[in-house]
Parts: structure tokens; C-alpha cells; sequence
């Protein structure tokens, strides 16, 4: 007996995937028979195993071998649906499924707040809330003048000059006024661009103010005249972020990219050209050299970010400087928009555009909210197919995630969607997810209206009585009037201790709450606390993981800018240390220098 349990776990330890047809039936057999016999012919540790295993195998489900699903937008990125299912993804379908039995979640528009608000630890977003305050022209203008005021122009001298149009359009003359009074200076060119359009569309170049027409909010800026030019052609670089979080704010670049040409030669003498002068690809693919071979360029308009690389090495560029800088951009430009409202298990993807002028300077021309995934040549195939692998390696699945299970409740979610919790002590318990609010303490008071289950159960007849009355002896009592009562009742020493400890800013009654605009955040969620471990961190020590494919960790980059960026954004903290980075910077630009004037004077 003992030689038979033994062969019997010995195959059930070793074939792991047709234990489903034994499954837990054998699993309980065997374990109950282990423990009746003495420990002989070496079962002592496989018996800890099956009985492991059985405790495994009764808690888990038949399901345990799930593929993880995806859940897309009708307007999401075809390649996107690629990728996932390559990586034998399965796609959610919305009339078999549950409505939370899903990993990922990719649409092109901003989610709803409640949305962010009943995400369960397995799933995903592919936006983060607010991330518009970068993405649109205006804003991230206004947002880089304020840290420009607030930390000095020495840092955020990255963006060129701004006016938003209507409202800036006295600054703007007196600026173009004094510009054209200058003696001896040559005037400036300038830009203008819809707040929030993309794509290149609705773009204009002038140098004479009469040329400047617009029907919309603009933004102008002055045109940067002198941009690096690779036979006599136009560049730009889309550099892929992205944001796993904002707190702590954790920041990766992507290390290949895209280098995006103009397909005609640069010229100040035709400023109506766009093809000259945008990079777009959206504009450049309907021009009549966009098939061509150009000199120096090649056919189409891209290259990738390794070759730009090895370009700027043949002609003794130090490219490492160049995306040092280009990284600080990306740092400082995202330091403007903190701290944004609390969520968990989202990230946001975005596209950089940073133009290198002709004395290797970097400049933030805009950042772009769902970069084009679109392929409209190889380079693209190659460059966003790999992205979005390494996307959803960053994203850090886990095994756990397949089951798509409340690890508190144990059993599946249920097929219903409850963003907000309705009032009273009826109230079903809510569903387990990453968000916790503190709670307000309530009052011990008797509240003056009755829970609904209460209610009802009141006589027929009271309420019968009740309805026939057309004037009431007192006015009827409304939310807001409780809550007003409430908040001018005296409060006792306990009373204002326990609101010490929870206090919260102006939150609205959960009810209430449920009639506001959803793409707006409410205040209470930006206090809201992660209750579970984020995705993005390492298992071993708690940090975020160093790089993740050709995704580098850019921020945090030191321990006290770890620290700084915990339990809200020290901002303050930050640029104290990235004022330390740009000098060693520095430094470190000045001694490579020396070493190569050094070299030449000795050759």
C-alpha cells in the first residue's frame, strides 16, 4: 500500500495538467493516506508537496489555465488587437463575459472616474485621469509658465515662447512690437497652432503679423528657424513615454523611437510649404517625394532612433549628453502636471516631440495624448510592434491575474458595474478594489430621515394619510439641508478628534456624488489611498523595476528623488536634485571636452 501512494503522487506531481482528471477526488485519497503511514521510502518531502498541492487544487479553479483578455474601444489601434492576441491574448466579448472579466482595458478616449473607481487588481487602464493637462497646447503652456515663474527659466528654458490666442494677443503685439523695433535684430518667425487639434492640421507659419488668422483658440509661439537639418532636410523625434504613475511618480522612456522627416528641403523663403517644414507623417505620405529616394535620407520619411544614434557618432556627436537632456525634458514637463488625481492600475503612453536644433539644443515642441499606432511603413511595424510588447511586459501580469478573481471575497466578480456606493446602512458591502477612502465619522445623533428599507416597511395606511396632506407643517428636509445641519451642529471633544483623524475636503454624500459630471474627478478621490501593492514595483524590494524590454526607468533616478516622490510629490525636493544632475551634467561636458582638445593638440 505504502509503494502504491507513493506512484500514485509520483504522477500526479509530474503531470500537473491532467490532474484535472483525477483532480481533487485523488488529491484528498492520497493525502489522507500519507498521513496514515509512517514516513518511509523517502515520503516526507513529497508528501508536503501533495499536500500542498491539494490545498491548492481544492482553492483554485478549474478556469486556473485562463488566457488573459483585452478589452478595446471600437476606435482602438488595429496593431493593438495584434500584438495581444500574438501573445495569446482573447479578446472580451461583452455578451458572453462578465462585465469586470477582463485584463486590459485600451480605448482611445479619457476614462470616467468611476471607472477608475471600481478597477479590480487584475485589470489594467490605459489612461491615466487628467492627463489631458499636458496634451493639449494651451495647458501644457501654461503649465511650464507657472514652473517657470515658480523655479526659474534656467530649467524650463526647453519650450519656446508662448501666446494663447484670444486672450494673450496684447502681450503678443507688445512682444512682436519690441522684437521689430530692435535695431539690427532680424525678426523672429512664428508659429501657430490649434489648442486642440494634432496631426499638423490647422498649422501656420508667418513672420508678418498680417498673415496671422485665426478662428479658434491658438496658441503662437516663436518658430525655431535653426533646426538641425540631415541633408538639407527637416527633423523631428516622437520619443515614447510612459507614466505607470504619478504617485510616486514613476517615468520610463522607450529607448528606440522615431526620427520623422520633412520630405522637402528646409527653406525660410517658403513658409507655406509644409512639407518643408512639418515633420508630420499624417502631412508628408501625400507629398510627391514621399516615395522618392532623397539623398542622405532614403525613401519614405523615418528613421529609427538607433540610426540617428549612429549618425550623430560619425560626426563625433556626444548623443549620450543629448538624451540626458532630452530625459531632464521629459522629467520637468511631467513635474508640471503633479500631482494629478490618485488612481491605480492605469498608465498613459505618451509622445514626446522634441526638435534638436542646429547647436545640438533640444526643444519640447508638444506632447501627445494616444500616439499614432498607426503603420505606414516598416520602420513603424518594427518600432510599435515592439512598443506594445513591451508595453504588457511592463504592465506585470502576474499568474494570480489570469483567475480574475476578488482575492478577499475568493469567489468571481459578478456581473454588474456599482461605481458609487449608495447611502444607507442597507448598502451592500462594496466590492473589494484598489481604491479605499477614509471615511467621515458620523454623527451619533438620530438621523431625521428613515433608512428606505425602514420606510417601507411602514404602515399602508400612514402613508396613505401621509400623501393626502398638501401642506406640509415643515419644510420638507433635503440632503443638502441635513448635511447643512450637520455641519452647524456643536461638535463635541471626541467628535472633533475623530474628524482630525479622517478629515477629508468637502466630500459630497455618495448619492450626490453619483450626479456629478463622471469625467470630472470628485475631491474625495484625490485623497483616496492604494490599498494593495502597485504593479509597477519589484517584488524583491519594492521599487520600481529598472527596465522592462527597451523601456529605461528615467524617474525616480536617485534615492532622494525616490523619497521626495512617496506620500505626494515634494516638487521642490526634485528640482533640487535635478539642479544637482544638470551639474554633473555639466561637469562631465566640460571634462570630455578638455579630453578631446587634448587629443587633438597632442595628434
Amino acid at each position: 500500500m505504502k509503494r502504491c501512494v507513493f506512484i500514485q503522487a509520483h504522477v500526479c506531481i509530474e503531470h500537473r495538467s491532467e490532474i484535472c482528471i483525477c483532480s481533487f477526488r485523488l488529491m484528498r485519497k492520497l493525502r489522507g493516506l500519507v498521513r496514515q503511514f509512517p514516513v518511509n521510502y523517502s515520503l516526507n518531502t513529497r508528501a508536503s508537496k501533495m499536500e500542498v498541492m491539494a490545498d491548492d487544487y481544492e482553492t483554485e479553479t478549474q478556469d486556473i489555465l485562463k488566457p488573459l483578455v483585452f478589452r478595446l474601444h471600437e476606435n482602438a489601434p488595429a496593431i493593438v488587437r495584434e500584438v495581444l492576441l500574438e501573445r495569446g491574448w482573447t479578446e472580451f466579448d461583452q455578451k458572453e463575459q462578465d462585465d469586470t472579466d477582463w485584463n486590459l482595458y485600451w480605448r482611445n478616449s479619457p476614462f470616467r472616474m468611476t471607472d477608475h473607481h471600481s478597477i479590480k487588481p487584475w485589470q489594467r487602464l490605459n489612461h491615466y485621469p487628467e492627463a489631458v493637462r499636458i496634451t493639449r497646447k494651451d495647458y501644457l503652456a501654461r503649465n511650464l509658465k507657472r514652473m517657470k515663474g515658480a523655479y526659474g527659466s534656467a530649467l524650463y528654458e526647453f519650450s519656446p515662447v508662448a501666446f494663447i490666442m484670444p486672450n494673450d494677443y496684447v502681450k503678443f503685439i507688445a512682444e512682436y512690437s519690441k522684437e521689430r523695433q530692435s535695431v539690427g535684430r532680424r525678426p523672429s518667425y512664428w508659429i501657430c497652432k490649434p489648442v486642440d487639434l494634432s496631426r499638423g492640421r490647422g498649422i501656420l507659419i508667418f513672420q508678418d503679423i498680417k498673415d496671422l488668422v485665426y478662428d479658434c483658440t491658438v496658441i503662437v509661439q516663436k518658430y525655431i528657424s535653426n533646426p538641425l537639418l540631415i541633408s538639407g532636410y527637416k527633423l523631428d523625434l516622437r520619443l515614447y513615454v510612459c507614466v505607470t504613475s504619478f504617485c510616486p511618480l514613476t517615468i520610463y522612456t522607450y529607448e528606440e523611437g522615431l526620427v520623422r522627416f520633412a520630405t522637402e528641403k528646409f527653406d525660410l523663403g517658403s513658409l507655406d510649404n509644409v512639407y518643408a517644414h512639418l515633420t508630420n507623417t499624417s502631412i508628408n505620405k501625400y507629398g510627391a517625394s514621399y516615395k522618392k529616394y532623397k539623398e542622405g535620407i532614403g525613401c519614405g520619411c523615418k528613421w529609427t532612433f538607433s540610426k540617428f544614434r549612429s549618425y550623430l557618432r560619425i560626426f563625433g556627436v556626444d548623443d549620450l549628453l543629448l538624451w540626458q537632456k532630452i530625459n531632464n525634458i521629459v522629467i520637468l514637463t511631467l513635474l508640471a502636471v503633479t500631482p494629478l488625481p490618485v488612481a491605480s492600475n492605469c498608465f498613459e503612453l505618451f509622445g514626446f516631440d522634441i526638435l534638436i536644433d542646429d547647436k545640438f539644443k533640444p526643444w519640447l515642441l508638444e506632447v501627445n495624448y494616444n500616439p499614432a499606432l498607426c503603420l505606414d511603413c516598416s520602420i513603424d511595424d518594427t518600432v510599435k510592434r515592439r512598443l506594445l510588447h513591451d508595453i504588457v511586459e511592463l504592465l506585470n501580469y502576474k499568474e494570480i491575474d489570469t483567475l480574475r478573481q476578488n482575492e478577499m471575497a475568493g469567489s468571481k466578480a459578478v456581473r454588474r458595474r456599482v461605481p458609487w456606493r449608495t447611502a444607507g446602512p442597507s448598502t451592500p458591502e462594496e466590492a473589494p478594489g484598489l481604491l479605499t477612502c477614509r471615511k467621515v465619522a458620523t454623527s451619533n445623533s438620530a438621523s431625521p430621515v428613515q433608512p428606505a428599507p425602514k420606510a417601507a416597511r411602514g404602515s399602508i395606511h400612514k402613508v396613505a394619510s401621509l400623501t393626502k396632506k398638501t401642506v406640509r407643517a415643515h419644510p420638507r428636509k433635503t440632503l443638502t439641508s441635513q448635511l447643512r445641519e450637520k455641519m452647524n451642529r456643536p461638535k463635541t471633544s471626541s467628535q472633533a478628534k475623530n474628524e482630525d483623524k479622517n478629515k477629508l475636503p468637502a466630500v459630497h454624500s455618495p448619492c450626490s456624488s453619483a450626479q456629478l459630471n463622471h469625467w470630472l474627478p470628485t475631491p474625495d478621490f484625490r485623497n483616496c489611498k492604494i490599498s494593495t501593492h502597485p504593479y509597477f514595483l519589484s517584488d524583491k524590494d519594492q521599487r520600481p523595476i529598472r527596465r522592462v524590454g527597451d523601456f529605461v526607468l528615467i524617474f525616480p533616478f536617485n534615492e532622494a528623488a525616490l523619497q521626495a516622490s512617496r506620500d505626494g510629490t515634494d516638487v521642490k525636493s526634485i528640482i533640487k536634485e535635478i539642479n544637482k544632475l544638470v551639474s554633473k551634467q555639466l561637469l562631465s561636458k566640460q571634462q570630455n571636452t578638455k579630453k578631446r582638445v587634448g587629443y587633438l593638440t597632442s595628434v
